[in-house]
């Protein structure tokens, strides 16, 4: 059978396309999207609803398919981990995230690792991976402020700037990564500041660069350990001890802190000031460390460091300082810490250099 010249010109013209198309793919980073629900997965009832919704109701399949751009970024696959609002996250669930994180990671098919996440706890998340996952791939954790449904979303470009950073050799070895509102964050120091608007993610040492229209801009890196030289591996944690948050305010009772205190390995007291506490408070604190209790002095202002031996004399009493860690994260911290048999004095050091 003989055919025209002019089809057989369009078949060789489609199989040179096709064999481009391969080429180009295989030239792509690969890069996993785990999902986890949140408001980036979100649904309201109008365009107009960008603060009433309901989180976690679009699968990652979705958010992916919505998204048409990445493909020419990375080649993209997506798991759905979990579908859940960021505020119901338990310890449970940081460890079944990490521990994924951590067996792609390994993975030679993967060069970078993207979390959609709540914004509720991000924070909390991105420091848990940053301390645990021991690898110098770009994982990179990432939210929105406003459902997909609403207008002036900010999801959508979050995610394909997150599948940027996290398909950059640029990112590498420079732990875990939060990309929001344009900026690239560090996952140990950024924090959510407000709850209504799209710049919400700030950290009080500047962000670590800027992705615009797809690029990277780097301006500094992160100083303290972690990721591959954290002295903490996810694959030898199997459960995560009690750590609790005591408050400090006016009038505040010796009493709350007694209640906190129960079965807790560790207390984080988020104390006023530079984590001033209470002359009632500080003889129930001394006696849950005589019980073998860590106690942590955090402090609840948005910004600065508790100064160890100001306010408390931390010497005398045994106690930890949590540096410049806000509450929740000095939680995570002295979780992840306490899996292993440290002293105060080891836990002091750990909080000085993560």
């Amino acid at each position: 059978m003989h055919f025209p010249s002019r089809f057989r010109a369009f078949a060789a013209s489609a199989a040179l396309l096709a064999a481009s198309a391969i080429a180009h793919a295989q030239a792509l980073p690969n890069v996993v999207i785990l999902a986890t629900g949140g408001t980036i997965a979100g649904a309201g009832a109008s365009a107009a609803n960008s603060a009433t919704y309901a989180a976690a109701k679009v699968p990652v399949d979705k958010l992916i398919a919505g998204l048409p751009e990445i493909s020419k970024v990375a080649n993209v696959k997506g798991e759905q981990v979990f579908q859940i609002a960021s505020e119901s996250f338990t310890n449970e669930h940081l460890l079944t995230l990490a521990k994924r994180v951590s067996a792609l990671a390994k993975q030679g098919d993967v060069d970078g690792i993207v979390v959609t996440h709540g914004t509720d706890t991000l924070e909390e998340t991105a420091y848990f991976l940053n301390l645990v996952v021991r690898t110098s791939k770009p994982i990179v954790v990432v939210g929105s402020m406003r459902p997909g449904t609403a207008l002036s979303a900010d999801g959508a470009l979050n995610l394909y700037d997150a599948v940027n950073v996290a398909a950059s050799k640029d990112a590498m070895g420079k732990g875990v990564l939060v990309t929001m509102n344009d900026e690239i964050n560090s996952g140990r120091d950024v924090s959510k500041s407000i709850n209504i608007k799209t710049e919400a993610f700030k950290s009080q040492w500047g962000a670590l660069g800027m992705i615009v229209e797809g690029k990277n801009y780097w301006f500094r890196a992160p100083v303290k350990r972690h990721t591959a030289q954290s002295e903490f591996n996810i694959d030898e944690i199997t459960a995560l001890p009690q750590v609790d948050i005591a408050y400090g305010y006016g009038n505040v009772p010796a009493s709350s802190v007694e209640a906190i205190g129960k079965g807790a390995k560790a207390i984080i007291h988020a104390g006023t000031g530079n984590g001033s506490v209470a002359d009632r408070v500080v003889p129930t604190l001394q006696k849950l460390r005589a019980d073998g209790v860590q106690v942590i002095r955090s402090a609840r202002v948005p910004a600065g460091f508790v100064l160890r031996n100001a306010e408390q004399p931390d010497d005398k009493y045994d106690w930890v300082v949590a540096h410049d860690l806000n509450p929740q994260k000095a939680r995570i911290l002295a979780m992840v810490a306490l899996t292993k048999p440290l002293s105060s004095a080891d836990l002091q050091r750990v909080f000085w250099e993560y």
